[in-house]
């Protein structure tokens, strides 16, 4: 039994809409802020979560499939990458680890968008600190974990035949 693209998508959806959930219970229950790399991974999940939403009410032909299975693709490499560097930074040893920078909000406020991504990409002290685990994972492993899978997805409805 195969799944089809539709079903796949709005799974997709229902997963990234429980990823936020679980972060807003992390920040506002549990009171871990997220730090600069967090806050651009919930950005990927939100535009992950709507273009499967998008897909799922669309339902297009075979066309449409291919540049909903790209975006997918596309965007969650993109969170990927972010994640992978914040676990990258998050191993580096402690003598390595970069200093903690001004907050986001600070930033967005105070700089022009043009010194605040590189500041970002950079990450800080923060961002290499780990405050929660599940199985022994940090939360950046687990978006990063989520990442590759709907990437693979997104690669899978590209590759996938159609009738």
């Amino acid at each position: 039994m195969t799944i089809n693209n539709r079903v796949l998508f709005f799974a997709i959806f229902l997963v990234c809409f429980g990823l936020m959930g679980f972060g807003l219970v992390l920040q506002h229950v549990m009171h871990l802020e997220p730090c600069p790399l967090c806050i651009l991974q919930r950005i990927a999940f939100i535009v992950i979560g709507a273009t499967a939403l998008a897909a799922a009410i669309h339902n297009p032909k075979r066309r449409g499939w291919t540049v909903y299975g790209s975006l997918l693709a596309l965007f969650s490499m993109l969170g990927g990458g972010v994640a992978a560097w914040q676990v990258y930074l998050q191993h580096l040893p402690k003598d390595q680890v970069p200093e903690c920078g001004p907050g986001l909000d600070y930033m967005l406020e105070a700089m022009p968008l043009t010194k605040i991504l590189p500041m970002i990409f950079k990450g800080s002290g923060e961002c290499a600190e780990v405050t929660w685990t599940f199985l022994d994972l940090s939360i950046a492993q687990w978006a990063l974990g989520w990442f590759v899978l709907f990437a693979l997805a997104g690669v899978a409805v590209l590759f996938r035949r159609r009738p």
